[in-house]
């Protein structure tokens, strides 16, 4: 069984969502540095995306600069994207949220796989990814992980450019 558990998904449907999004609730976003769901939202607001953290557990006003927010239902707008960093049995009930929210896309981070949650945004006319990373995708195709020796399987004469913020 391979890292990305035989999920496919188009290079050219990622980019678009990643290009056409604005803002990203994070929920599970981490207060503690070293956690991966606090490396990926530093790496995100610094490429231009605005970051919104949701943490229902944490004592912190503020992670990575932005206010938190207990819950996606606490917003008083709604984020282009929901990025889950949670466990397995949550999954579906924040994404049951966020499709009350009629977010645009609900993103599964790295070992989030739900079929239920996946058919049932999609149902919603949510675009839904699982089993991936938001930073690691922006990174192979912006160029950024050839910086670090990492080969992204991407062989193109242009560079990727996003245009956030």
């Amino acid at each position: 069984m391979g890292f990305k558990n035989n999920i496919n998904y188009d290079d050219e449907f990622i980019k678009e969502i990643l290009l056409s999004t604005k803002t990203i609730a994070i929920i599970g976003l981490s207060e503690k540095d070293n956690r991966p769901s606090n490396f990926a939202a530093k790496y995100l607001k610094n490429r231009g995306y605005k970051i919104v953290p949701i943490n229902p557990v944490t004592k912190q006003k503020y992670i990575i600069g932005e206010k938190v927010f207990k819950s996606i239902t606490e917003l008083n707008f709604v984020p282009d994207m929901v990025d889950l960093f949670v466990k397995k049995e949550k999954i579906y009930a924040f994404v049951e949220e966020a499709i009350k929210i009629k977010t645009k896309t609900i993103w599964l981070q790295l070992g989030l796989i739900d079929k239920k949650s996946e058919k049932t945004a999609k149902k919603a006319g949510i675009k839904f990814i699982m089993n991936r990373c938001p930073k690691i995708e922006y990174a192979k195709f912006s160029g950024e992980l050839g910086w670090a020796g990492i080969n992204s399987n991407i062989i193109s004469n242009k560079r990727f450019l996003f245009k956030n913020g």
